[in-house]
């Protein structure tokens, strides 16, 4: 139990450290607010309307590997260094790619609603 009780402290740091830190994060836990309701509204099946926020979820995971690499990353060095770099652009693409998915579904996810009234 107190393994778990240690995970979760450690899970709230961590959100803590990366809402102070990251304003991507920030910004992302706006469109999760957003993308609740909104999920309501775009999605009729309950499965779609829980694909459509944890695909949300799944950005904002990604955000996260993401800034730990970064932090990480200058932990090592300052200074500027290649392959330093490359991780960190890496880091950044997946967190554009997860963009894209999660955008591709909600936007599948509004032309099937919008479609609905044509």
């Amino acid at each position: 139990m107190q393994r778990i009780l240690r995970a979760t402290i450690h899970t709230l740091n961590g959100l803590r450290a990366v809402i102070a830190s990251e304003a991507a994060f920030r910004q992302e836990l706006v469109v999760l607010g957003v993308s609740v309701p909104l999920a309501f509204f775009v999605a009729t099946d309950n499965w779609k309307r829980l694909a459509l926020v944890c695909l949300v979820l799944l950005v904002m995971i990604v955000e996260l590997l993401n800034t730990a690499i970064e932090k990480l990353a200058d932990r090592v060095t300052l200074e500027h260094d290649p392959m330093i770099g490359r991780v960190k652009d890496m880091g950044s693409a997946a967190v554009g790619l997860s963009l894209l998915v999660a955008g591709l579904f909600w936007l599948l996810a509004l032309w099937e609603r919008i479609s609905a009234f044509l």
